[in-house]
């Protein structure tokens, strides 16, 4: 367990470093090695392009066991720490879910307030926050510092689901970091001012959603960085780029 503390504590500090941590989001041992090999200190599993690699489905299509065995196969092939999406925790109880990760080798998790296994119901305020808290009892009870990414989906939903999803989403978010996330989510943030106004409102790091090539919503990886966002992912943005160049790699030759 002291290694995976070792990468634990590795992982808390790039996000809270003062500069904009890219983690770039594989699915596979060789993207992984790629990824490492282009410099990376850190990388982030993706439910959706590891799903996709299986020729599976995102939103818990995958069995947990289909998620760790592809999560082990990243942590055993590369020498940097890990974080994977576990969606809503495939329905374990907390301390089940953090056995399972950490036997994985993984050192974060995100975990996200929509509950797609149950009609894709959106889990309350606090049943979220309790649910991240249990999370942060069992790692700490570990021994690993666990870098729990608490994500909301309040951007996600339909509009007229909630009347501001910004106020919406900083009361989630809120409660998460007083339940012990180590980092916050807000995914499809709309906007730079939209950025600026969580990143005012809460008091931990938070991850913005990008793509690699054409950036965020709040621009390139500079913007960001001007911004003050402490982490940046791809989610399955990566892997749908790599579909492109590879469709014009092969087509030449249909």
């Amino acid at each position: 367990m002291s290694d995976l503390q070792t990468r634990a504590s590795q992982l808390l500090a790039l996000h809270n470093s003062g500069t904009t941590l890219v983690l770039p989001t594989v699915w596979d041992a060789w993207s992984a090695r790629a990824v490492v090999d282009s410099g990376f200190s850190a990388l982030t599993v993706g439910s959706h392009p590891l799903a996709d690699s299986r020729g599976q489905k995102d939103n818990e299509g995958m069995t947990i066991d289909d998620a760790v065995d592809g999560i082990r196969r990243v942590t055993g092939s590369v020498d940097v720490p890990v974080s994977a999406d576990v969606e809503s925790g495939y329905g374990l109880a907390p301390a089940e879910l953090v056995e399972r990760v950490l036997e994985a080798g993984a050192v974060g998790i995100n975990v996200e307030d929509t509950v797609h296994s149950e009609n894709k119901r959106v889990r309350s305020v606090q049943e979220h926050a309790d649910y991240i808290g249990g999370l942060r009892q069992a790692a700490d009870s570990a021994g690993v510092d666990l870098v729990i990414n608490a994500r909301t989906d309040a951007f996600l939903k339909p509009e007229g689901t909630y009347e501001d999803p910004l106020a919406e989403a900083i009361e989630r978010l809120k409660a998460c970091e007083a339940a012990g996330a180590r980092c916050v989510y807000p995914v499809k943030a709309p906007s730079a001012d939209a950025i600026r106004t969580l990143l005012a409102e809460l008091s931990g790091p938070i991850n913005v959603i990008s793509h690699p090539i054409n950036g965020s919503a709040a621009g390139s990886l500079a913007d960001l960085q001007a911004l003050g966002v402490h982490r940046v992912s791809f989610g399955p943005l990566l892997q749908a780029s790599l579909t492109q160049n590879l469709k014009d790699i092969v087509s030449p030759w249909a």
